[in-house]
């Protein structure tokens, strides 16, 4: 394969794994001429699939046009790019999969801010800015409102139950001062003696 960086057609494969549950393999390379290394990703061929864009043209489906988009929205955020692939193959493997052979593009839209969303909030805001072509301040508030909306109840989540949690280590720490010092009575002694009591001491020491 001919290398990205000095162009020679010389390499050698110095590692080769199965990814995406078996869907791909991926492959690191060694360029004999300059050294550099690069990965390289091997996958089926499939049956071509069109994609009917918003006036009905159609296009063959590229999945190079995903993973661009897709590297656009998660520039210097910390997401890798085995996880860019990733996603990529399983949005390519669900097209393939839920249509024969044409798949809207408004789907594929929507399954990539889908999978965005529960990868990294900021790229998904990014995504979805182009992809709904946003105008104005409003569409990004709009858009970021559900997030917003989940984090707040997620928190307030977490608050109830630290405060049950607190108010659970207040009731037993009562308890276990409450039987500090406790008194009962002693067996009764001979006829018109009163009981004695006795101190009973917490259990525990």
């Amino acid at each position: 394969m001919r290398c990205p960086f000095c162009r020679v057609d010389n390499d050698r494969v110095i590692d080769s794994r199965s990814i995406d549950d078996g869907a791909n393999i991926r492959r690191r390379r060694e360029c004999l001429s300059c050294r550099r290394r690069f990965t390289t990703y091997e996958r089926v061929e499939r049956q071509a699939l069109s994609v009917i864009k918003k006036g009905g043209v159609r296009e063959p489906f590229d999945r190079d046009k995903i993973r661009s988009g897709l590297n656009i929205a998660c520039g210097k955020r910390p997401i890798t790019e085995h996880d860019i692939e990733a996603l990529v193959s399983a949005i390519e493997s669900e097209c393939y999969d839920n249509y024969e052979s044409e798949v809207p593009s408004r789907a594929i839209g929507e399954r990539v801010m889908e999978l965005l969303r529960g990868v990294d909030q900021v790229a998904y805001v990014r995504f979805a800015s182009v992809y709904r072509e946003f105008k104005d301040a409003r569409d990004f508030v709009d858009e970021l409102e559900p997030i917003l909306a989940s984090d707040r109840a997620a928190a307030s989540d977490r608050a109830a139950a630290s405060d049950r949690a607190a108010a659970s280590d207040r009731a037993a720490a009562r308890l276990m001062a409450g039987g500090q010092g406790i008194v009962a009575p002693r067996a009764s002694g001979p006829a018109g003696e009163r009981p004695a009591e006795t101190a009973v001491e917490p259990r525990g020491r």
